[in-house]
């Protein structure tokens, strides 16, 4: 049975967010093509009528979740006090538990980056949160001093996120969300 070309672009989207969730919460390299298709009820085979390679997947699932986080973002950005409001929401118990959800470049950059396949995209995600931080600083530092808050959040996030004792992840959290809000008054 043939399908209509609007049912494969809608399989084809259904593939790149399943991706993009499974991508984030457990890793590239730990999601297979085959539990993936599976868990959508597509079979393996049908992987290739939409994809060359897990590679292109990769990247299509990262656009999409930095397309997620963009939509966020721009909402965030809007408020008074946005880099604060960024800070409160990076470091926040939501986005410590719900990594299928939140930034990619925790998860899927670090990866990638240790994997040596750097991604365009990574670039393209990265440089529209340190634009948006950028913008809410004053000083001739502001692009400098946006790399450093990014980083500082990823990095806090990362490690909260890899710790067994949840009251060590919460101080980590804590005391990086007061330390970076102090140091823009």
């Amino acid at each position: 049975m043939r399908y209509s070309q609007d049912h494969k672009a809608q399989t084809h989207q259904r593939i790149i967010k399943e991706a993009s969730e499974r991508f984030r919460r457990d890793g590239i390299g730990a999601t297979g093509l085959q539990p993936l298709m599976k868990a959508l009820g597509l079979t393996h085979g049908g992987f290739y009528s939409h994809f060359k390679s897990k590679d292109e997947l990769v990247e299509k699932a990262l656009q999409a979740a930095g397309d997620q986080v963009d939509g966020l973002c721009a909402e965030i950005f809007a408020q008074e006090r946005p880099l604060d409001v960024f800070i409160d929401t990076y470091l926040s118990e939501w986005h410590q538990t719900s990594p299928h959800e939140g930034c990619p470049l925790l998860t899927m950059s670090s990866e990638l980056g240790m994997r040596g396949q750097p991604s365009p995209t990574t670039d393209v995600v990265l440089n529209a949160r340190l634009e948006q931080i950028e913008n809410t600083l004053e000083g001739d530092d502001a692009a400098d001093r946006s790399i450093v808050i990014m980083s500082t959040l990823i990095g806090a996030l990362l490690l909260s996120r890899s710790v067994e004792n949840p009251e060590l992840a919460q101080r980590i959290l804590d005391v990086t969300r007061e330390h970076l809000k102090q140091t823009q008054d």
